[in-house]
């Protein structure tokens, strides 16, 4: 019974903001880039396929992203970058305030990581044509940013942590289940 009690008390203090597209989109995404990185020069069929897997949700993402409601869409996390430096800076003097769905930064950081794996995704599928086969720039485009995705991941995860740590919410959670902490007064919806 005191379990039952804990469930019902957690649901009623916290709120759905990821849907489970949003969530499957996430962690495909994941799997897509880990998958393409970690075969990369070892089993070429596996990491193009995983490439176009990525191209694919890319797609998709953009489309709900347009068509969407709520925290989907992109209009609620994409800002202008004036409002990302004025979040950057609150958060240099730990005075960031909390947001439902992406916050400023995150926001800005999910645009970082969709270009970039459009742009990996984009030079590997110029490679496997005629017209672009063997052309340096192609390919040396395709390895910077096949490294620079690491660089965008390994700030993506600090910021995850970071906020997480300064919000007292865990935020890989959140992207599990869908489910954050209600907001307060003082937080951005």
């Amino acid at each position: 019974m005191t379990a039952m009690k804990a469930t019902v008390s957690a649901r009623e203090t916290s709120v759905r903001v990821w849907s489970p597209y949003v969530r499957l989109f996430h962690w495909s995404l994941v799997l897509c880039v880990a998958t393409a990185w970690l075969s990369s020069g070892e089993i070429m069929k596996l990491h193009e396929l995983a490439g176009y897997c990525a191209a694919v949700l890319i797609a998709s993402r953009l489309v709900a992203g347009l068509a969407g409601s709520g925290y989907t869409r992109l209009d609620q996390f994409i800002r202008r970058p004036g409002t990302v430096l004025s979040y950057l800076a609150d958060m240099a003097h730990g005075r960031e305030r909390r947001y439902l769905g992406h916050n400023p930064a995150g926001g800005a950081m999910v645009l970082a990581l969709v270009i970039c794996i459009a742009g990996i995704a984009l030079t590997g599928w110029m490679q496997t044509t005629d017209a672009w086969w063997g052309v340096a720039w192609v390919e040396d485009t395709h390895k910077v940013l096949g490294n620079g995705i690491l660089v965008l991941i390994g700030l993506h995860v600090g910021g995850v942590v970071l906020a997480s740590l300064r919000h007292d919410e865990n935020l890989v959670r959140a992207m599990v289940t869908g489910r954050k902490r209600a907001p307060s007064p003082e937080d951005v919806a």
